[in-house]
C-alpha cells in the first residue's frame, strides 16, 4: 500500500499525462559550438526605411541592381533586408525597368 502511495503522491515520466509534463526548454543557439565559431550575424535593415526613401522609383536603376542577382533574379527579402512593403515595391519596379530595358531579363 505504502509503495502505491508514493508512485501517486510523486509522479514520474512513465505515470504521467502528456499535460501533466513540464515543458522541453528551448535550445539556444548561441550555446552551440558552430555558432559561437561563426560569430553572430548582422540584422540588415531596409535601405529606403534606412534613407527614409517612400517609393521606389523603377528609373533609378543604380539602386535597383542591389536587388537582382547576377543571373538576373530578384533577390527575397531575407538576403535583400528590405521591408515587406519595399520589397513588393522592388518586385514591381524591376519589372517595369525589364520591360523598359533598363535592367536586363538575364545576364549572359
Amino acid at each position: 500500500m505504502r509503495l502505491a502511495a508514493r508512485l501517486i503522491a510523486r509522479p514520474t515520466e512513465t505515470n504521467m499525462r502528456k499535460a501533466d509534463m513540464p515543458a522541453p526548454q528551448a535550445k539556444r543557439r548561441e550555446n552551440h559550438p558552430k555558432a559561437q565559431a561563426l560569430g553572430r550575424a548582422r540584422r540588415r535593415y531596409c535601405y529606403y526605411c534606412k534613407e527614409e526613401i517612400e517609393d521606389v522609383d523603377y528609373k533609378v536603376d543604380s539602386i535597383l541592381t542591389r536587388f537582382v542577382s547576377e543571373k538576373g533574379e530578384i533577390r527575397s527579402r531575407h538576403i535583400t533586408g528590405a521591408c515587406r512593403r519595399h520589397q513588393r515595391q522592388v518586385t514591381v519596379a524591376v519589372k517595369r525597368a525589364r520591360e523598359m530595358a533598363l535592367l536586363p531579363y538575364v545576364v549572359r
